[in-house]
């Protein structure tokens, strides 16, 4: 399993101040994104997961120079998410740097050829980002009235091509049973991004087939050791 790091894009900088030596107050606290990014590369980060709050507001890219400056900066591949609503973005998302995207799960649920064109242009590196909690999954217009199960969603996405699946959970503890049956049953690629605020559930996941956690502000504000992560993700004690 590996631990993607991610980076909340507003105003060109990151939502969060990132300072790794703020524990012994050394270093020096940054906002810029292509230096945080830099930071977790070369810690071992093997990709990176960008959100653009600003593109989420506006339905469409807004921090492109920011992606850029991230994608000039490091050598990994680039997951950005975050007003990348159709074809149209998915090309704007590209030509700024990123090489992987996240759509939202109303695209799929309103019209399904839409989210077809975006397979058709972004292939296998497409990823469908969708809220596992079951009370938000009802708040969709599903054309036969009935809400799907998390399950169902997955094997219809898969059904189409799409390959990549992220699941959030609003803040909500992952439910590592059910992600672990969805990583048995389904040939698709499993990330798990909010909820994590312990390394312990960074090894429950790992035990569970999850192929990837997102971690976010828990990373920047210390709450989780990146590289104490990345090694109980391998199978490595945390104390290694």
């Amino acid at each position: 399993m590996e631990i993607v790091p991610s980076l909340d894009l507003a105003g060109g900088r990151s939502r969060l101040v990132f300072w790794p030596g703020a524990a012994t107050g050394s270093g020096t606290p940054t906002d810029r994104p292509e230096r945080i990014a830099r930071h977790f590369v070369e810690a071992g980060a093997l990709m990176l997961h960008l959100v653009d709050i600003d593109g989420a507001k506006r339905g469409a890219p807004a921090n492109t120079a920011a992606v850029q400056a991230v994608a000039r900066a490091v050598a990994v591949p680039l997951q950005l998410a975050g007003g990348v609503d159709g074809p149209e973005q998915i090309e704007l998302a590209f030509a700024a740097g990123a090489t992987r995207v996240v759509v939202p799960l109303w695209l799929w649920a309103e019209s399904p050829a839409r989210l077809r064109e975006c397979l058709r242009i972004a292939g296998h590196w497409l990823a469908v980002g969708l809220d596992a909690r079951a009370e938000r999954l009802a708040e969709f217009g599903w054309p036969d009235r009935r809400t799907p199960t998390l399950d169902e969603l997955v094997a219809r996405l898969s059904s189409e091509g799409v390959q990549r699946v992220v699941l959030s959970h609003g803040g909500a503890r992952p439910d590592v049973t059910a992600l672990a049956r969805l990583a048995a049953e389904h040939d698709v690629e499993l990330q798990v991004a909010g909820g994590v605020t312990d390394i312990a559930v960074v090894g429950e996941l790992a035990d569970a087939g999850v192929d990837a956690v997102i971690l976010g502000e828990s990373l920047l504000n210390g709450s989780i050791d990146f590289n104490a992560a990345l090694a109980v993700a391998h199978g490595v004690t945390a104390e290694v």
